[in-house]
Formats: structure tokens, C-alpha cells, sequence
């Protein structure tokens, strides 16, 4: 399939220079809770940031979400240096971490119900461990490749670097539904990490340093975030820190934001244009 993020910037373009401030304004820390209830047709994001917390530069992060107030979950990519990882947000220490064999290469990763899931990009191989122990519960297969994962509470979602989100049964893996995303009727490709916020899917999509929300019942793309001001290209030692990771707390209405081999994370609200 063809990448398409022109679409989206073409988008932000018409609604006026939407961008990430990296600098928090003096009114940040009581900005209002990060909403992204549907908006018709479609809402155009900016971001502000909140807060920012160290993050291993060393990271190739392919998953990304709260355990609790002060915990992540990360699961990071490569060869070699694949893991899943319990870290402290405050400081950016690894708690906890599980190494993967040098032939996985770890991607995205989700927590349902005491348990985590665990993919792997090429392998059509998934982990499962206890959320508390990082104790291997098993293992579960999918065709195709795994890029990112998240749940709505009672199915996974995967993606797999096309426009198609695949619901899977967490008990017996079988695929549910799919569903293909969509932007004014054509294909948005590439969707990577996943998170659901609000009954919307957030993904990352690959490469555009851009978040697609995308609605889980039609696959139709709601709103777009630009995060392109957050870590800006120029400043980048590599084409391979791209913007990959959301994690999300619905208690606090946290949203942070990274990226692979990214030094920081960033805590951000979201402010729609009109």
C-alpha cells in the first residue's frame, strides 16, 4: 500500500499552523483533562506540553502504557536489545525487564486483565506474562507482521503496517472483525503503536510523526494530532527516531508521548482547532 501522510498534512495545513509546543506555557499544569470524544467530521489537535520525563535514548520503543501513576510498561524493538520493560516515569529507571531471544524483535504490547501481551514483527509470534511478575505464560501466533497492540477492554488490537486493524479474541487469538482505516475515503497506512483513549483508537503512523484517531466501529480516521514540533527533525541523529509511543491513564487523563531511541517523554494535552 502507498503512505499517504500528505493527507493529514494537507489537512492541518487548511485549519492553520497546528504544532507541538515543546515548551509548556505558564498555564500548563492546569490545563484542562486531554478529551477525545468524536467530533464531526473530523478535528484537527495540537499539543502542549505538560510535562517532560527522562527516557532511555537507548529505547527503540514499540509500546507504551501506564501500569500505574508512576509506572510504565515499554515494550523496545531490535535484535538483541527486544525487552519488555517496567519503568519509573520520574526517573526513567528500568524497574523490571524481560530480554527477548536475539532472533524476536519486539513490538507492541498491551495489558488486559492481569495479563500482557507481547508481539514480535516478523516471527507471527506473541508473548504472554503476568503484569506482575513478568513470569512467560505462553505463547500465541497471527499471520502477518505485528507492529502495534492495545485492547478495548475485551479484544486486542493489532496492527501490522497496513491501514487494517485486526480485533482478536485474547482467549483463542482468532481474529473477531478487521476493519481498514480511512481518510476522506482513502486508505491511511502504516499504522503503528496503538492506544485506546476515550473509544477511539490513537495510532501512530509510521515515519509521519503524526497520530491518527481513528473510530473502532468504522475504521474511519476522526481526527489527527501533529506531534512534529516535539523532537524536531534537525535535531534527530537518526531517520529512525520516529515518533512511537502513547500511553494513556483514563483515571487522570494522562497522554504521554514518545518516541524510538527518544530522550525524553513528553506529558501532553490536546487542543482542538476549530
Amino acid at each position: 500500500m502507498v503512505f499517504r501522510p500528505a493527507l493529514f498534512l494537507a489537512a492541518l495545513a487548511a485549519a492553520g499552523s497546528a504544532s507541538c509546543s515543546p515548551h509548556p506555557s505558564p498555564s500548563a499544569s492546569s490545563a484542562p483533562a486531554v478529551s477525545l470524544a468524536p467530533a464531526a467530521p473530523f478535528a484537527y489537535y495540537t499539543c502542549e506540553v505538560r510535562h517532560r520525563w527522562p527516557h532511555d535514548p537507548a529505547a527503540f520503543t514499540q509500546g507504551l502504557l501506564f501500569l500505574d501513576d508512576h509506572t510504565l510498561l515499554e515494550s523496545t524493538g531490535m535484535n538483541g536489545k527486544s525487552s519488555l520493560r517496567r519503568v519509573d516515569l520520574a526517573t526513567g529507571r528500568v524497574l523490571q525487564q524481560v530480554d527477548l531471544p536475539f532472533r524476536h524483535f519486539g513490538e507492541g504490547v498491551a495489558l488486559l486483565r492481569g495479563k500482557v501481551y507481547q508481539l514480535t514483527w516478523k516471527d507471527h509470534l506473541g508473548f504472554i506474562y503476568d503484569a506482575a511478575t513478568f513470569e512467560k505464560q505462553g505463547e500465541f501466533s497471527y499471520q502477518g507482521e505485528g507492529w502495534g497492540l492495545t485492547t478495548d477492554g475485551s479484544s486486542l488490537i493489532l496492527s501490522d503496517g497496513t491501514d487494517r486493524l485486526r480485533f482478536l479474541d485474547p482467549t483463542t487469538f482468532t481474529v473477531q472483525r478487521s476493519l481498514h482505516a480511512t481518510h476522506q475515503g482513502k486508505p491511511v497506512d502504516r499504522l503503528n503503536e496503538l492506544e485506546f483513549v476515550d473509544g477511539q483508537i490513537l495510532a501512530n503512523i509510521w515515519g509521519a510523526d503524526l497520530i491518527a484517531r481513528i473510530d473502532p466501529a468504522t475504521g474511519q480516521s476522526t481526527g489527527v494530532i501533529d506531534c512534529t514540533a516535539l523532537f524536531p527533525l534537525a535535531t534527530r541523529a537518526t531517520p529512525e527516531q520516529v515518533l512511537n509511543g502513547i500511553a494513556w491513564d483514563p483515571s487522570t487523563k494522562r497522554l504521554l508521548l514518545t518516541g524510538k531511541w527518544w530522550p525524553e517523554v513528553f506529558e501532553v494535552s490536546l487542543k482542538p482547532r476549530p
